[in-house]
């Protein structure tokens, strides 16, 4: 679906008979301890990358769903917390439950520009167990929190340590991933959204019915994962590496192979502790990085809806608090259905917008429903509602959509901590639409969100035309450089190696096609950009991903 320009600039062997074997570089490899190790020719065949991208996927993915899971979980407790008595038992009067509500969503927007900092200048495996004890502790506190202070006190502190996880999360897909490999992974992690909501549900259910003289059950559920999430956090140290130069779990031979698949990203293959200003000007002044930031706040100011109807279409269906629990389930299961299958197609076809536009259609469709059904209609309803879990899976194609066009570490965290910052602005913004003069229909607020809805799918589409405009600007000045106008990436290539010779790609004319002295001085370029973590503009090799 997308055109699939790739880099005539990597290093590729082709056999008359067979696909591609190698990939072959020469450069010098540093160890976990930074001195040099190999220098020479570095071939990766494709069974190498499978085995690494294998143990990549046992050893470090299961630790990002572990722990996103447990942030979609600590963070979902309040809103069950609040049908089991947590505002009777603190006391909670008028808005104070929905001041609760909210300081999780202003610490991650306040917390935003220290977020990019502290996202370049620790690395992943000292500051990840920061903040999942972080966050653990606070939720811990809320088990014993019994005012509106202590909440609002406990809850900002969750918020604030939570406001690092998906900026980092990015960060250490596209450190250890390929770009074509990316949006499943951040699927991966990223639909725990689903399983929080069913788990939360089922936690809330069960430690309900359990009679304890001092605890109410709620507590007991805030303190059993707060403790959870603070072992993880102690293990997480343990468990994780920085980056493929010093994955433990990989041999000396496999940690450079590993190095060498991923340079093809173009997007910088370590977490450098340097932080540039440069790149942060960069990320503030061009106009890509305020149409993410535009499609996060459109998006998460519409998902206030399932936060608003939810529990009046489920109040309609006269069950017990109880059943009324257990039917948000569903909710979490179309959630992570729509997750993993859009972000699977999206690398699939190798296109993520096309994708974003398809699940938007059925939240607007969804809206459409709820804004012109009577309330009668409590079956209609209540399928409008689920639809508009397919919501849930545009933030993961957004989050891999930046990664995959941001080059340079200090901007990637800042662009990724912006968008972090629009979802929290967009949740914090959302319940505003919808006041109590309104009720029981709701109507100008759904009319609003249908309008959000609507003005997301074009400002998507204004994505798409902007980044063809940037990669028909590189094209230009990778002419005026001297250098051929079309470029092969690899990046997204399904596997290692499934493009043809260097240069002889089919949509590389052939006057662009380049020689072996051309080839090397190529990879001497590419070498040199990886070293000096150029950002996306600054590389004129970079190739912008619809």
């Amino acid at each position: 679906m997308a055109a699939d320009h790739s880099d005539p600039y990597e290093d590729k062997i082709v056999d008359n008979d067979m696909r591609i074997e190698h990939i072959r570089n020469a450069g010098k490899i540093i160890d976990t301890n930074g001195g040099p190790v190999f220098t020479g020719d570095i071939e990766v065949t494709e069974a190498d990358s499978r085995r690494i991208v294998r143990q990549t996927d046992i050893f470090i993915l299961p630790l990002l769903i572990w722990v996103y899971f447990l942030q979609i979980l600590d963070k979902s407790l309040l809103g069950f917390a609040a049908s089991y008595g947590l505002k009777t038992y603190a006391h909670l009067q008028g808005n104070q439950y929905s001041i609760v509500g909210s300081m999780n969503a202003i610490a991650q927007l306040a917390w935003m520009p220290f977020s990019s900092y502290l996202l370049v200048r620790i690395t992943p495996r000292r500051l990840m167990p920061i903040v999942v004890i972080g966050w653990g502790a606070s939720l811990t506190g809320m088990a014993f929190s019994l005012s509106f202070s202590s909440l609002v006190a406990t809850r900002f502190l969750l918020g604030l340590f939570e406001a690092v996880c998906i900026p980092l999360f990015t960060i250490i897909t596209s450190i250890w991933y390929r770009r074509a490999e990316q949006p499943l992974r951040v699927a991966a992690w990223y639909s725990t959204n689903g399983f929080g909501t069913i788990f939360a549900a089922l936690l809330s259910w069960a430690f309900a019915h359990i009679q304890h003289g001092k605890l109410h059950g709620y507590q007991i559920t805030f303190l059993a994962c707060g403790l959870a999430t603070l072992v993880t956090g102690a293990l997480i140290h343990w468990r994780l590496d920085n980056n493929a130069s010093e994955a433990r779990f990989l041999s000396p031979e496999d940690r450079i192979k590993a190095t060498e698949r991923l340079r093809v990203n173009k997007t910088g293959l370590l977490a450098t502790d340097v932080f540039k200003w440069g790149q942060v000007f960069e990320a503030f002044l061009e106009l890509k990085m305020w149409l993410f930031f535009a499609m996060a706040l459109l998006l998460n100011v519409g998902a206030s809806v399932i936060n608003v109807f939810g529990p009046l279409i489920l109040d309609g269906l006269n069950f017990d608090q109880s059943t009324l629990t257990l039917l948000n389930m569903p909710l979490g299961a179309v959630q992570f259905i729509v997750i993993l299958a859009s972000s699977y197609a999206a690398q699939h076809y190798k296109i993520k917008s096309i994708f974003l536009l398809i699940i938007v259609i059925p939240v607007i469709v969804g809206m459409a429903l709820l804004y012109t059904t009577p309330e009668s209609s409590t079956g209609v309803r209540l399928f409008a509602y689920y639809f508009m879990a397919f919501l849930f899976g545009g933030n993961p194609l957004i989050v891999s959509w930046v990664a995959a066009n941001t080059g340079g570490l200090t901007k990637k965290s800042v662009t990724i901590s912006a968008y972090n910052a629009a979802s929290a602005a967009g949740n914090i913004i959302g319940p505003y639409l919808f006041t109590t003069a309104q009720a029981p229909r709701y109507i100008q607020g759904l009319r609003d969100c249908l309008g959000i809805f609507v003005a997301l799918f074009c400002v998507v589409i204004m994505q798409m035309a902007n980044i063809m405009v940037l990669n028909h600007r590189k094209r230009r000045q990778r002419v005026r450089n001297g250098k051929p106008e079309y470029v092969t990436d690899l990046s997204m290539a399904r596997e290692f190696h499934e493009v043809a010779e260097a240069g002889h790609a089919n949509d590389v004319p052939a006057s662009e096609r380049i020689g072996a002295d051309e080839l090397s001085r190529v990879r001497e370029e590419q070498e040199a950009a990886v070293q000096r973590d150029l950002t996306d503009q600054e590389n004129d090799q970079f190739v912008y991903l619809l």
